[in-house]
């Protein structure tokens, strides 16, 4: 699903709700049985739709135009779902510096501008890849700062 979610939105710019609303469902039955457990399920849940709807309501009410789709909520509460709320919370710092990492170079190749719409459905994608594949040593290693 997140392969196919990657490429419609780097496509199309659309999350579509056929795909994400039964991922949080699908991600949220099997916490039930694999890790990260339903309780850190639940909570990615929150905390990765949460966030996302906070920043795009947020943004919205400044700036009164949409900088951010609900696929985007959407997504990173499927993502959430599947990987729970230390994860996601990772996937929603690693997204951003790739998706900054791709404008710049667009911007200075002389391919785009400030002013170029980016999909951020892809960039969380690949944070969420980056997340599962590297996530836990690196959680790992920030929580012994604190221990």
């Amino acid at each position: 699903a997140l392969i196919v979610l990657f490429v419609i939105d780097l496509q199309h710019r659309i999350l579509p709700n056929v795909i994400t609303m039964p991922g949080i469902v699908v991600g949220f039955v099997c916490s039930l049985f694999l890790p990260p457990g339903w309780r850190d399920s639940l909570i990615g849940i929150a905390v990765g739709g949460g966030t996302l709807f906070l920043i795009a309501e947020a943004y919205y009410r400044v700036r009164q135009a949409e900088g951010l789709g609900m696929g985007d909520v959407k997504l990173l509460g499927m993502i959430g779902a599947f990987l729970g709320w230390k994860l996601v919370l990772l996937t929603l710092i690693v997204a951003p510096f790739a998706g900054s990492a791709l404008g710049v170079f667009l911007i200075v190749s002389g391919r785009g501008n400030m002013k170029l719409a980016l999909p951020f459905g892809t960039f969380l994608a690949v944070g969420a890849v980056f997340a599962a594949t590297w996530g836990d040593p690196i959680v790992e290693w920030y929580i012994g700062f604190y221990r």
